[in-house]
């Protein structure tokens, strides 16, 4: 990894700006600040608060551990770059707890729910062509629903018990980013060791008006293992990638991935049209394999006794956020210097960069998302078949597991791309409405 900052290592585009730092910031105990018109009002914004930390947190500078359910963020941006003649311009963010609704110089974006779950909305149509760009999110985080994925949260003002203090709001990165009308959205890597391929997977932003090549590089140093050109006119399309290097025994070895030999293959993706590049991103895939063979873990075909650790990663200084990018790396090496070869994550999902540096440096990881105190049965938010964090990598972890829920998990873990290894899943909902449109529900 390049630049440690980036938030979205499986997807590199060099267009990007980032709006974390200071906001302005308002608390809304009595939820009067939609129908007060905050959203284009800067008065209500008095504080400031670091972001992506959680107000409640110390690194936020607000260190309220009773904040309100109602929070709002406030920022005028001055763009690096406005979107030119056939680009536009996406606002991430990486995650808000729980229900987000975000403006753009006033304008409504979208919305979002799911606390714990990436979503992202495409803002062009909002933009002033000159001067600075004012975004506000309104954030609301009900302490009280035992409904509502709260993970390890407690819903008091201060812990108790096993719980830990709440995460409210903005707590994982903002950024903008400049892309292509037709551009890489995902891409999705599945390794099948035995026959020596990649499964290569491409969500386009939308159809192509004319058939467009995806040119795919997969490389490891200086060496090209794979360069394929593939024709598509779909918006989803899928292929197979030989690697010839993989098909001869004593080659195969050194192409693989393993915690003591965190092997990555970088990988280029362009878009193109004829000789003119649409879009180009950066991604990477580790070849391994994993199944159970007679009551045993095998990875690569070998057995291995899987040295897990359960990982709360929760720093006191900044609640579920990480205090800064370098913490992130510190943690999987930490995990790595006790001796352990993997982590299983606790009533969170992870910051895409944790998990990128455990594929780099090699650490397994058992996914699992933030789960609720009490499900009710006409719970409209039950996870939606389209995850978020994709629901390929397996099924949801829980506390209790028998033998045979672990090998079906594992079996599916087998037939799923680089993370290294990685088992979980969180459902979520977006809605994109375009400026004076009438929204539409989006999955992000």
């Amino acid at each position: 990894m390049t630049d440690p900052d980036y938030p979205r290592p499986m997807l590199v585009r060099p267009l990007w700006q980032d709006l974390t730092g200071p906001w302005g910031f308002a608390s809304d105990a009595d939820d009067r600040g939609r129908a007060a018109g905050w959203h284009q009002d800067a008065a209500p914004f008095t504080r400031t608060i670091a972001v992506p930390y959680p107000p409640e947190s110390r690194l936020s500078g607000i260190h309220d551990s009773d904040c309100p359910d109602v929070v709002w963020y406030r920022r005028e941006v001055m763009l690096d770059r406005t979107p030119a003649q056939g680009e536009r311009l996406v606002l991430h963010f990486g995650a808000v707890d729980y229900r987000a609704s975000v403006w753009v110089n006033g304008l409504f974006v979208g919305d979002h729910e799911g606390g714990h779950t990436p979503f992202a909305f495409d803002v062009t149509e909002a933009l002033v062509p000159e001067g600075t760009q004012t975004i506000v999110v309104r954030a609301e985080d009900e302490r009280d629903d035992p409904s509502q994925p709260r993970g390890k949260q407690d819903w008091q003002a201060e812990p108790h018990g096993i719980w830990y203090h709440r995460t409210t709001g903005i707590w994982q990165p903002v950024w903008a980013e400049l892309v292509p009308d037709v551009h890489v959205r995902a891409v999705h890597w599945t390794p099948d060791v035995p026959t020596a391929t990649v499964g290569f997977e491409i969500e386009l932003s939308q159809v192509p008006a004319a058939p467009v090549d995806i040119r795919v590089q997969l490389t490891l140093g200086e060496e090209v293992i794979a360069h394929q050109t593939f024709r598509t006119t779909r918006r989803n399309d899928h292929w197979s990638i030989s690697l010839p290097a993989g098909r001869h025994e004593m080659e195969l070895g050194r192409l693989l991935w393993s915690p003591e030999r965190p092997t990555l293959l970088e990988a280029s993706v362009e878009v193109r049209d004829g000789d003119l590049t649409i879009d180009a991103v950066e991604s990477y895939v580790g070849l391994r394999s994993v199944g159970i063979k007679d009551g045993r873990f095998l990875l690569n075909g070998q057995p291995r006794y899987l040295r897990l650790v359960l990982a709360q990663n929760y720093w006191p200084e900044s609640h579920l956020a990480a205090p800064s990018a370098d913490a992130l790396r510190r943690e999987v090496e930490l995990a790595k210097e006790l001796g352990f070869d993997g982590v299983r994550i606790h009533q969170k999902i992870e910051d895409p960069r944790f998990l990128a540096w455990c594929d780099r440096l090699g650490l397994f990881v058992w996914g699992g998302d933030a789960q609720r105190v009490r499900v009710l049965e006409s719970d409209a938010r039950a996870p939606h078949p389209r995850m978020a964090r994709d629901d390929r990598e397996g099924p949801e972890p829980s506390e209790h597991r028998d033998v045979g829920a672990l090998q079906r998990e594992l079996g599916r873990l087998a037939r799923s791309g680089c993370r290294a290894a990685e088992i979980g899943h969180a459902g979520a909902v977006s809605r994109h409405q375009s400026p004076g449109s009438e929204p539409t529900r989006n999955l992000e």
